[in-house]
């Protein structure tokens, strides 16, 4: 099959306890009716323009910092009549690491977090993909972070299916969560 482009919001990665933002399509909201007949299956690309990760960490258990990792590349294979031969991939670039603070941002991808000189990218790819009611499904895979691997099961929503205006392509949107602990990979 051809391959076809794939937007994506997945807020997934974060450096300490995880909580997402948006665990069922739009925070708070309810996951929007998808016409999954709009979907043919086949092979995907990360459109990265759209795609991004975005996080929560809690600081020191007085507020929270959000940000944002952005650029991210890789694949979705899609096998609408089996979605559990279904496989994604995704690697995010995490010098891309965007807060409302230069500094923060800077500090964040030095040796004392993210460590991009050593651990340039994160990774995601999937051993699993189980689909629940409606459009979610449960995504089973690992996480590389640190040069450190761990499994994570993200939950995600099938946000939007259709033509794209812009691409001119048939496109899936997305949002997937799941909560980390940064200890797990020795940050």
């Amino acid at each position: 099959s051809p391959m076809k482009k794939l937007l994506l919001a997945l807020p997934l990665l974060a450096a300490a306890p995880l909580i997402a933002a948006a665990t069922s399509g739009h925070a708070g909201h309810a996951a929007p009716a998808v016409d999954l007949a709009k979907i043919t299956g086949g092979n995907y690309v990360v459109e990265n323009h759209h795609t991004q990760v975005g996080w929560t960490i809690n600081h020191f258990g007085f507020n929270d910092y959000f940000g944002l990792f952005g650029q991210m590349t890789g694949s979705l294979s899609l096998d609408k009549a089996n979605p559990a031969k279904s496989k994604v991939s995704i690697h995010i670039p995490i010098a891309e690491a965007a807060t409302s603070r230069a500094d923060l941002n800077k500090h964040l991808i030095g040796a004392d977090f993210f460590n991009v000189a050593a651990f340039p990218t994160a990774k995601f790819e999937s051993t699993s993909v189980t689909r629940g009611a409606g459009n979610t499904a449960k995504i089973a895979g690992t996480l590389t972070l640190l040069g450190v691997t761990k499994p994570v099961v993200l939950d995600a929503v099938l946000s939007g299916a259709g033509h794209n205006m812009m691409s001119k392509k048939e496109t899936i949107g997305c949002h997937a969560t799941a909560t980390i602990k940064r200890s797990d990979w020795g940050m």
